[in-house]
């Protein structure tokens, strides 16, 4: 595993990274400072730690919306205490409401 310098929002960073893994470690690296950055700029927040929270959310609400491949068949939909994600997915769908970004 190799050590990698990444910038975020102006500040430096080194990350681990797995052999094989640069190009996708900085395509999350550009997601980050991308959205950190446009919080930050909006102007509204101006904690950086609250910046970084409110980037992860946005960054993984974007992720359960984008289209899943079916499952592998002969397998069942994965669950967390019997919950199954769907149903998790569903119940942040709903709580978010129609405007679909946290900001």
């Amino acid at each position: 595993m190799k050590q990698m310098e990444v910038t975020i929002m102006g500040q430096s960073y080194i990350l681990a990274c797995p052999d094989g893994g640069e190009a996708s470690l900085l395509e999350a690296v550009a997601s980050v400072d991308n959205e950190m950055s446009a919080i930050r700029d909006a102007g509204k927040v101006k904690a950086r730690e609250r910046i970084a929270v409110l980037a992860a959310l946005n960054l993984a609400y974007q992720l359960a919306e984008q289209p899943s491949a079916p499952p592998p068949r002969n397998t069942t939909s994965a669950d967390v205490d019997g919950v199954q994600i769907g149903t998790l997915l569903a119940r942040i769908d709903a709580a978010l409401g129609s405007d679909g970004h946290l900001l």
